[in-house]
């Protein structure tokens, strides 16, 4: 299995427009950069490659990689139209997604317990969302829908009908054929009016046109995560989140 991750954004809700300020990528909790971390749960559960399309800052997350990534892990993919749109992020990474392997798709500003990421891995399904139903609804959240037990809907903006919704925290395990299908769906959003598109979107459509139950999903509700875009959300990260992740115990390991 290879990984994506997109970290080539300039964090404009966290920091603003025209910054300088460091990719979220490098933001650091408990003495760590989330880079590293993602480096580290990555290697533990088998990953082979991670691919990190770069672009604001880039030198930053290429020296980050540099000195904790294991020799071959990583490599880098540039999108020098980085300001733009994150549609021409997942673009940039088209011929990874069409290699022909399994594909873990990640956003790079995630601050998580290891098992969030050991349940996507894990699970039997080929292709598979997850879905944290313990979230408060909005405009925002990216949510994952679900009616009798398959995805009828995802995005930030949902119009079908379902029984269950949870919020998505940025994580997307796909089969090659669904990886391939969904490069070809980015490169054509790329080629359209950019800022209409968000990469969700090539997602869901793929979804959407393939047989009922080939996205699977994984409940990981309980399992303490964060996904860093406002200014709050590293206050959170910081006196909440943090103590969570470091208190938490699954459920089986609990029972014990």
């Amino acid at each position: 299995m290879k990984a994506v991750m997109l970290a080539a954004g300039v964090g404009r809700r966290l920091y603003g427009d025209g910054n300088a300020e460091p990719p979220k990528a490098l933001l650091q909790f408990g003495g760590q950069s989330l880079l590293r971390r993602h480096l580290r749960i990555l290697v533990e559960l088998g990953v082979e490659e991670l691919v990190v399309v770069v672009g604001h800052r880039r030198e930053m997350i290429e020296a980050e990689l540099a000195s904790a990534a294991p020799a071959g892990f990583s490599r880098t993919l540039f999108n020098p139209r980085y300001p733009e749109s994150p549609i021409l992020s997942l673009a940039t990474a088209s011929d990874v997604l069409r290699a022909g392997s399994p594909i873990l798709f990640m956003d790079a500003d995630v601050y998580y317990h290891p098992d969030l990421m050991r349940a996507l891995i894990r699970s039997p399904k080929e292709t598979c969302i997850l879905m944290d139903r313990d979230f408060v609804p909005g405009a925002e959240p990216v949510k994952v829908c679900v009616k009798n037990g398959v995805i009828v809907d995802f995005g930030k903006k949902v119009t079908t009908d379902y029984d269950t919704v949870g919020e998505w925290p940025g994580f997307l395990k796909m089969a090659p054929d669904i990886a391939r299908r969904v490069a070809d769906r980015t490169d054509e959003m790329a080629r359209g009016d950019m800022p209409n598109f968000i990469y969700e979107q090539a997602f869901c459509e793929i979804m959407q046109e393939s047989p009922s139950g080939t996205f699977g999903v994984e409940d990981v509700t309980g399992i303490p995560w964060i996904e860093i875009d406002f200014p709050e959300d590293v206050a959170r990260a910081e006196q909440e989140i943090q103590r969570k992740i470091a208190a938490y115990k699954p459920i089986s390991a609990a029972a014990v």
